[in-house]
């Protein structure tokens, strides 16, 4: 049995049960299908994270199904959930968790339309005040990468390190983002879909009208930095619009 600190040990129970919660939002938000998807959140003081088990029912995941995963994606033995498979894209995130220290969470969806972007290789370009609020400027597509390995997680550190969004749709997949907790990154999810669907009905409908760079920052610096009570509560994702 793999042991921990007390610090550790209660670090990791409260992520099983952030990230077991956190699922059920993506199935709230209409953002996966059956077992597809996946939300995994980074152990503070430790070189952790906790993702969920491979094509386990949305029904059936909760915090003692969660697998605990160091930074190479490698399950630890003799915690709970190590007797299961974990999701098809840990090293993915593992990779993300390595070369981006600052992020706290990881989600991936097959959300339809951001997939459908996806699908075509093109980023959703900047109309919408939301989407500058949320992501500083277009979602930007990251390259076509196989799943089974670290591939689809270089391409989402190499494309979104140094951009201000916080979700990629990685060509020909769908999307995955970041924040600096597994709430914030689920958040950024479910604002990318928002992004998605309403920028494709737009353009559906006629012409888009780009929104300037200048006032784009703006945006941009207002909600990040002034907007709603607190920084914390900002960047938790819980303020209403």
């Amino acid at each position: 049995m793999t042991s921990f600190s007390p610090e550790i040990e209660a670090s990791i129970a409260d992520v099983r049960a952030e990230v077991a919660r956190l699922h059920g939002e993506l199935v709230r938000y209409g953002l996966v299908v059956w077992t597809g998807g996946n939300v995994s959140g980074r152990v503070p003081g430790a070189d952790l994270f906790v993702i969920k088990p491979s094509g386990v029912s949305y029904d059936d995941l909760a915090a003692e199904n969660m697998i605990l995963c160091d930074l190479d994606g490698a399950v630890i033995p003799g915690t709970p959930g190590s007797d299961r498979s974990p999701s098809s894209d840990t090293a993915a995130h593992a990779y993300v968790y390595r070369n981006m220290p600052e992020v706290g969470g990881v989600v991936h969806t097959h959300s339809t339309y951001a997939v459908a972007w996806a699908a075509r290789g093109e980023e959703i370009p900047c109309v919408i005040t939301g989407m500058a609020d949320e992501f500083g400027g277009p979602i930007p597509i990251g390259p076509f990468a196989i799943i089974g390995d670290d591939s689809i997680g270089r391409g989402i550190v190499e494309t979104l390190r140094g951009h201000r969004s916080r979700a990629v749709l990685m060509q020909n997949h769908g999307p995955f983002a970041i924040g600096v907790s597994a709430k914030d990154a689920v958040k950024a999810a479910v604002m990318c879909e928002d992004a998605a669907r309403t920028v494709h009905l737009a353009r559906e409908a006629g012409p888009l009208i780009p929104i300037p760079q200048d006032r784009i920052d703006a945006l941009f610096n207002r909600y990040q930095n002034v907007y709603g009570q607190t920084s914390d509560d900002r960047r938790d994702g819980e303020e209403a619009r």
